[in-house]
C-alpha cells in the first residue's frame, strides 16, 4: 500500500511540521542535520578546515608560539567546526564533558584559559547553527513564547547596564580593570546558557532519547562518584598530601597546591577535621552543587526508567552520590542531598508507582544505616561540622545580612556594572564576592534587572508546571515532576551562585528546555500510534489479492 504524496510516512513523523501557517514550539522540525552553508556542499568541508588551520599554524609559529601553543589552536579550530557541522553530536558532547572540565583543565591543560572555555567551543557553534536553522525555517528561537516579554526585558537591561555603566567605568579615570571584557563575560555568565532551552528542544526528540539522556547522567555520575571516592581514600591514607606545610591562611582552605588525582582546589586538614575535595570539578563547591543536582536525575532514573537494570544502577549512583556528599566535606552537599531526595519523594508520592517508591526510600535508609555503621566517625564529624556552622552563621542571617550589604553598595537603577560580582571575571578587574545569588545580581544590573530576571525564571518555572500537568503517561509524568522541582528550587534559592557555575549553569536551562518538551513527546507518540492503527485498519479490509 503506497502512502499519499501530502503526508509523510509515520517514521518520519516527527520530522515535519504540524502546520505551516503556525509556528511555535508545537511545530518544531525535530531533525537538524542538513543546515550547512551552501559552500560546505561544493568544497569538502574538510579542505576549509585543513586550509585555514595551516594559516592560522604559520601565522602562529612565525609569531614565535610553542608548538603546544599551536597544536591547541589547531584543535579547538577542528572542535569548532565539528561543533557548527554536527550540532547534535556537539551537544552530546558537551553534556558529557561538563562533569570532567575541571580536571582537564587542571590536569591536561595546566590551568590554560583555553582549556576552561573549551565547553564554550562546543555549545556555541552548536547553537548558532541551531538558530540559522530555526531562522531559515521561521521557528521561533525563544521557548516557551511567554518567555519573550521577560528574556527580552532581561536582555535589554543587562545591555543597558553592559553600555552605560561598564562602559562609563572604561572611560573613566578608574576603571578598576577592563570593564568591558568583564561586562562581556558579566553577560555571558548571566544569560548565556539560556539558549540551552531551545538546544534542549531540539536535541530530544522522543522518549528513547529522553531515557539515552537520564542514563548518561546516571553513568557520568557513577564515574565521577567512584573517582571521588578514590580521591578521598587517596587524601586520608597520605598518599596525596595534606595542608600541612602551608601558609597559616591556607590550612583550613582548598587549594590547587593540594590537588589529587582529579579534579581542582583541595584541602585536607585532618588536626582540625577539615576536608573539602573538588571531585572532578574545578573546587568543592562546584563538586557539592554536582551532587546535588545528580541526586535529580538518578532518581528520575531509579524511579521511571523501564528497564529494570537501569533502575538498579540509578540506585546505585543515587546510593554513590549520598556517600559522597557525606565524604566531601562540604555542608551544602550533605545536606542538600538527603532533604531533595525527601522532597522527591513526597513530590512523585501521587504517581501510581509506590511499591517502586518505597523500595528507593527503604534502599536510601538501608545504605544511610550502613553508611553510619561502618563509618561512625566521620558521620559524626560531619554533622558536628554542619552544626557548628550553622549555629555560627545561620542560612537565614547569611542571605539577610548579604542582602543588606548589596542595598547599601549597589549604585543606581542599573547596578555597578556586568561582571562586577562575578567570581570568575576576578582576573579582568576588581570584584566584590556576593555569595548568595539575587543580591549578587542587585549589584550587577540592579533592582530592574532582579525584577526582569525573576519574571523570567517565574514565567520558565511557571510553564514548566503547566507542561509536567499536560502529560498523561505515568513514566513521563515522574520525569516532568522530578525536572520541575529542580527547576523550582533552583529558581528561587538565594543561598550561594548556583547559577552562575557549572554543573547547575547548564543543567537548570538545559532540563527546563527538556522538561517543555514532554508534551510534544506524548503528543507525537499518540499521533504515530494512531497512524499505525488507521494503516493497520485499511490493510485488514483489503482482500489477500489486493494486500499481495
Amino acid at each position: 500500500m503506497s502512502t499519499p504524496q501530502n503526508q509523510p510516512p509515520p517514521s518520519q513523523s516527527q520530522n515535519f511540521l504540524d502546520s505551516v501557517s503556525h509556528h511555535d514550539e508545537n511545530d518544531f522540525e525535530n531533525d537538524f542535520e542538513d543546515q550547512n552553508p551552501e559552500i560546505l556542499h561544493k568544497i569538502p568541508l574538510i579542505f576549509w578546515v585543513i586550509g585555514f588551520s595551516f594559516l592560522v599554524a604559520c601565522f602562529m609559529f612565525g609569531n614565535g608560539n610553542s608548538i603546544g601553543q599551536i597544536f591547541v589552536a589547531i584543535a579547538a579550530i577542528f572542535c569548532i567546526t565539528f561543533s557548527y557541522r554536527y550540532p547534535r553530536q556537539a551537544l552530546w558532547i558537551f553534556l558529557i564533558y561538563i562533569p570532567f572540565a575541571g580536571t582537564i583543565a587542571y590536569w591536561i591543560g595546566n590551568d590554560h584559559p583555553i582549556f576552561h572555555l573549551a565547553k564554550d567551543g562546543l555549545y556555541f557553534p552548536a547553537l548558532i547553527a541551531l538558530i540559522q536553522t530555526a531562522r531559515k525555517q521561521h521557528l521561533p528561537l525563544i521557548i516557551p513564547k511567554s518567555l519573550k516579554i521577560p528574556l527580552l526585558s532581561l536582555l535589554a537591561i543587562a545591555l543597558l547596564t553592559f553600555f552605560y555603566v561598564n562602559g562609563g567605568q572604561q572611560l573613566s579615570s578608574n576603571p578598576g580593570g577592563q570593564p568591558l571584557l568583564m561586562g562581556i563575560f558579566g553577560l555571558k555568565v548571566l544569560m548565556g546558557y539560556i539558549p540551552l532551552i531551545l538546544c534542549a528542544y531540539v536535541l530530544i526528540r522522543n522518549r528513547e532519547e529522553l531515557h539515552f539522556l537520564t542514563r548518561l547522567q546516571v553513568v557520568l555520575a557513577i564515574i565521577c562518584c567512584v573517582l571521588g571516592i578514590i580521591q578521598y581514600w587517596l587524601v586520608v591514607t597520605g598518599k596525596c598530601p595534606d595542608n600541612t606545610g602551608l601558609p597559616d591562611h591556607l590550612l583550613l582552605r582548598a587549594n590547587l597546591q593540594r590537588k589529587c588525582l582529579v579534579g581542582g582546589a583541595l584541602g585536607y586538614y585532618p588536626a582540625n577535621n577539615f576536608i573539602r575535595l573538588p571531585g572532578t570539578f574545578v573546587a568543592p563547591w562546584h563538586w557539592a552543587w554536582f551532587l546535588i543536582s545528580s541526586s535529580f536525575f538518578c532518581f528520575a532514573t531509579a524511579f521511571s526508567d523501564p528497564k529494570l537494570y537501569w533502575r538498579i544502577a540509578g540506585w546505585l549512583s543515587l546510593s554513590l552520590v549520598v556517600l559522597n556528599a557525606i565524604l566531601c566535606g562540604q555542608r551544602t552537599a550533605l545536606l542538600g542531598v538527603p532533604v531533595i531526595i525527601i522532597v522527591l519523594v513526597i513530590a512523585t508520592s501521587h504517581i501510581p508507582q509506590l511499591k517502586r517508591l518505597v523500595i528507593i526510600l527503604l534502599g536510601i535508609v538501608l545504605f544511610m544505616g550502613g553508611t553510619h555503621l561502618f563509618f561512625p566517625s566521620i558521620i559524626a564529624q560531619r554533622l558536628e561540622s554542619l552544626v557548628s556552622r550553622w549555629n555560627a552563621s545561620p542560612p537565614t542571617e547569611f542571605v539577610t545580612e548579604q542582602a543588606e550589604w548589596t542595598v547599601r553598595k549597589h549604585q543606581g537603577a542599573l547596578g555597578n556594572g556586568l561582571g562586577r560580582a562575578t567570581n570568575s571575571a576576578r582576573a579582568l578587574g576588581d570584584t566584590k564576592l556576593v555569595e548568595t545569588y539575587y543580591p549578587k545580581l542587585l549589584y550587577e544590573i540592579g533592582p530592574l534587572g532582579v525584577i526582569a530576571f525573576f519574571a523570567v525564571v517565574t514565567t520558565l518555572t511557571f510553564q514548566g508546571f503547566r507542561a509536567y500537568h499536560q502529560v498523561q503517561d505515568h513514566s513521563l509524568r515522574g520525569y516532568g515532576v522530578i525536572f520541575w522541582v529542580l527547576i523550582f528550587l533552583i529558581s528561587y534559592n538565594s543561598y550561594w551562585y548556583p547559577l552562575d557555575t557549572d554543573p547547575v549553569a547548564v543543567y537548570y536551562w538545559f532540563f527546563a528546555g527538556v522538561l517543555l518538551k514532554l508534551p510534544h513527546l506524548e503528543r507525537e507518540e499518540i499521533k504515530t500510534l494512531a497512524m499505525a492503527e488507521e494503516m493497520d485498519q485499511q490493510i485488514s479490509q483489503l482482500s489477500p489479492s489486493q494486500v499481495d
